[in-house]
Parts: C-alpha cells; structure tokens; sequence
C-alpha cells in the first residue's frame, strides 16, 4: 500500500512540475543534474550520495533576506523508497528523501559547527544534509512541503538530532564535500537501518520557510529546476 502511496505522490509531483516551472534567480547549470548515484562501500557500511551537475555544484547559494520569515532554501535531493521508520521517525506516509540544502538567514543544525569556527548557530549556509518527509502539498507550486504536525501529537518521533522545529525533519550531521561539478553525502549504514536495497531519483529545487501564513507550508517546495529521471519515478537503485 506504501508503494502505491509514494507512486501516485511522484506522479503528481511530476505532473506539477511540468505545468508550474518557472524561471528565478537561482536556475543556472549548479542545478542541472547530468548524473546521480548511491553506492554501497560494504567495507566501510557506509553509502556515497552524489549528484554531478553541469555546472559547479554548491556554488550557488540563496540570496539573505535578514529573516527566517521567506528566507530561502536551495536543495540537492535524493528522493528514496525507504520508509520513515528507516532513519528514526515513526510510521507515516510520505516520500523519504536526503536534502543537502543551504540557507544563509538560519542554522538548524544546532548539534553541528559546519564551518568549524567554534559557533553551532551560524553556518547555515555551508551545505547540509537533512532527512525529511516530503507530501503533496498543492498550495505551493512546486506541489509538495515537509510534511508538519502539531507539537502536542505524541505519536510523533523524531531522532535525537532533529533540529526542533514542528515538522518531519532531522538534523543528522553527515559530511557533505562539493568538488567541481559533484555534491557528495557519506551516510553510515546503521544510521538508516542497515538498508541498502532502495531505489531513488536525484532533483534540484527552492525552497521557502514560512512563519506567518497559516495557509501556507512551514517549509514548502516552490521550484524544480532538474530532476535525474525526468519523470521522478525513482528508477535508480543502489550499487
């Protein structure tokens, strides 16, 4: 049934990307892909995630606004099969994916130092990864959204190094590298349930924060700018 579930939300989703793309500030060849990979090191129980771009990847950063409010979001995504339960949340439904995301006007992973300079809460710009569980969402055009809850739902669970905010979403602190044209994860095996038999795409995308519009996402996808498949039908499978 979770299957059928993701299938029809990645449908959709690519039905919404043809009928909303638009041009912004930030579509240039850093968000191209040309290819995406996960390969398994079994020696090491470790995954390498990459996307190679056309152009330089992680280049390009989001523009500050000064407020978390609208303060944009630019992400490298690997949309997966896995399930919520596979990388420490509780069963719900939606479309696990590894963000490698970068926002200069917020830091939202308090238990890391990315840039190393002995302050945890300034470096929201260095290129990141997050866990999140993305839904359809279709009041934003990019036709999905971090899936939120409600702080009192007790039948929520997040993993320990979840940055605290109200949504889907954790912090795990794998180290990302940009190198020329490749943006590249290392994601230990047992942080993921061991698993290494799912299948996932690669997507480039805008994001937006939103504290102030009750009718609008926390954080929702606003543009696609490539996906690896051209269609988000998840062909790839790990190596």
């Amino acid at each position: 049934m979770k299957s059928i579930v993701l299938l029809s939300a990645l449908m959709l989703f690519g039905i919404t990307i043809n009928c909303s793309a638009q041009e912004s500030e930030y579509k240039n060849e850093d968000f191209t892909i040309k290819e995406v990979s996960v390969t398994h090191n079994a020696d090491l129980g470790v995954t390498l995630w990459q996307i190679q771009v056309n152009g330089t990847a992680g280049k390009t950063t989001p523009t500050k606004v000064g407020q978390l409010d609208g303060a944009p979001v630019l992400g490298y995504v690997f949309p997966t099969s896995l399930k919520s339960t596979d990388v420490g949340f509780n069963q719900t439904e939606g479309i696990v994916a590894l963000a490698l995301t970068s926002h200069p006007d917020f830091d939202d992973t308090p238990l890391w130092d990315e840039n190393n300079d002995k302050i945890y809460d300034n470096d929201g710009v260095i290129w990141h990864p997050h866990w999140v569980i993305l839904h359809e969402d279709k009041r934003v055009a990019g036709g999905l959204s971090v899936k939120q809850f409600k702080k009192a739902d007790e039948t929520v669970v997040l993993p320990p190094t979840n940055p605290g905010m109200p949504m889907y979403m954790d912090s795990p602190g794998y180290p990302v590298t940009t190198k020329s044209s490749t943006i590249k994860v290392v994601v230990p095996d047992y942080r993921m349930n061991n698993r290494t038999d799912f299948s996932y795409d690669g997507v480039t995308a805008f994001m937006k924060v939103n504290t102030s519009k009750e009718d609008l996402p926390m954080l929702g996808v606003y543009e696609v700018f490539s996906v690896a498949s051209g269609d988000l039908s998840l062909p790839y499978k790990v190596k």
